[in-house]
């Protein structure tokens, strides 16, 4: 990746304009400046061609007038103790009033995440996406299959990179637990701890500061540094004065709380107050803000699913912050359009899958080899993963005989449609997660 070219200074700017007439005439070109859909950072525009009569300098000048109105500081500053700002800009609004729709409220969420008998096996797949992914970004290479297969299986980590997914896995659980916890120094220590498991090459490095014989940039293979962070002596500070915004305590106007957390990220990127696992840990507070502020779809959504799929992308927006003024509207824009877009995710994968049990349910109706009280068990089956069913249960839903009923489950179990279970003296027949599987599986084996 490269470092993009660092933005003109405004003061500077302004100092090349010798003629009082000439800064008036660029100044009435603001509102036009306003009225952009894009936010571009200097290194983009200065590729671009400018309007006619304007140099790139007077362009960007321009376009420094039209968002200075908008900026707000936060508290958190750079090394040289110049404050981060950010703008909430239309691009924004927009995507955060999507944000509060999909992800806040319940217009349009997806009936299988409402049902509390098939939500789980959404969220667990959830976690697990979220798990991988982050681990890759972070440089873990287990296959997607192996690394579900150690979570459902519950066996022990191979190597770094298993571990490394199940410390995400098992911290996006204990976030759920936590969601409802103010933030707290201790709280980042036992977020940090939980990803880092295991994984460090100093193990007493986990849930505390850096030291400054730690000293960590953020770099390439090739010796090329992205990010030099603030010394280790200020990281207590900056550590209260994250926790304090986060908390909803700082600064004295709204933020949004998807900007709040999208910020939040972006913070604890930027202080990088751990040896290792910073990354993860900042995505593990993003959740633990959108969940705080009951953005509850979040714990369906996997938003480093996305980063993973452009990690350029991810990193320059870390990047167009710090060469423009600290300027965390770059960062902003690109995570919000991430949210959007992991949640317009989720509801197309639930919407495939929802279509693929219909599918399935044709199938069935269509197979030979069940009655018609068969095929209700098993639309049933498919739409409850999970759901229990008894010769009696079946006996009255269907108001029939009890040897009917009876032989009816039993068949079912034998053909392994269903789990046949004991429960005491009782025989419990149980419809199991992958039943889809299962019955397309016969249809072949049956040549329907």
């Amino acid at each position: 990746m490269r470092i993009p070219q660092t933005a003109p200074k405004l003061r500077d700017l302004m100092a090349e304009v010798k003629q009082p007439e000439r800064m008036m005439e660029l100044i009435s070109r603001t509102r036009e400046a306003k009225n952009q859909r894009h936010y571009l950072h200097w290194d983009k525009l200065r590729r671009y061609t400018p309007p006619p009569g304007v140099s790139h300098r007077e362009w960007w000048m321009v376009q420094k007038f039209s968002r200075m109105d908008a900026l707000k500081p936060i508290p958190l500053k750079d090394k040289a103790q110049n404050p981060f700002q950010f703008a909430v800009t239309e691009l924004v609004m927009e995507e955060l009033h999507q944000i509060d729709l999909g992800a806040g409220g319940v217009v349009s969420i997806p009936e299988p995440i409402t049902n509390p008998q098939t939500r789980d096996r959404y969220l667990v797949r959830s976690l697990m996406e979220e798990a991988i992914t982050s681990s890759q970004l972070e440089g873990a290479v287990t296959t997607r299959e192996v690394a579900k297969e150690m979570i459902r299986s519950g066996r022990k980590p191979r190597d770094n990179s298993e571990q490394m997914i199940l410390n995400n896995y098992v911290t996006m659980l204990r976030i759920r637990e936590l969601k409802t916890s103010a933030l707290s120094p201790e709280l980042v220590f036992l977020i940090h701890r939980l990803v880092t498991e295991k994984t460090l090459d100093d193990p007493t490095a986990a849930g505390r500061f850096r030291r400054s014989d730690e000293k960590r940039v953020v770099g390439d293979d090739f010796g090329q540094v992205f990010h030099d962070p603030p010394p280790a002596e200020e990281l207590t500070e900056r550590m209260a004065a994250m926790c304090a915004f986060a908390n909803g305590q700082t600064p004295g106007y709204f933020v949004h709380p998807a900007v709040r957390a999208v910020i939040l990220h972006f913070w604890l990127a930027y202080d990088h107050p751990f040896v290792d696992g910073n990354g993860r840990t900042a995505r593990a507070l993003f959740y633990w803000a959108m969940l705080h502020n009951n953005y509850w779809l979040f714990e369906f959504v996997s938003i480093s699913n996305i980063l993973r799929k452009a990690p350029v992308k991810y990193g320059r927006s870390f990047l167009y912050t710090e060469t423009d003024d600290n300027d965390l509207t770059y960062f902003i824009i690109a995570q919000t359009q991430v949210i959007r877009r992991a949640i317009r995710e989720l509801h197309a994968y639930i919407e495939r899958k929802t279509a693929e049990l219909k599918d399935v349910e044709s199938h069935v109706r269509a197979l030979d080899l069940f009655n018609h009280r068969q095929v209700e068990i098993l639309r049933n089956a498919l739409k409850h993963p999970g759901q229990r069913y008894t010769f009696s249960s079946h006996q009255k839903s269907h108001n029939v005989v009890y040897q009917t009923a009876r032989t009816d489950l039993l068949d079912l179990g034998k053909r392994g449609v269903l789990d046949k279970r004991k429960k005491g003296k009782q025989m419990v027949f149980v419809a199991p997660a992958d039943l889809s599987e299962r019955l397309l599986k016969l249809e072949k084996e049956s040549g329907a």
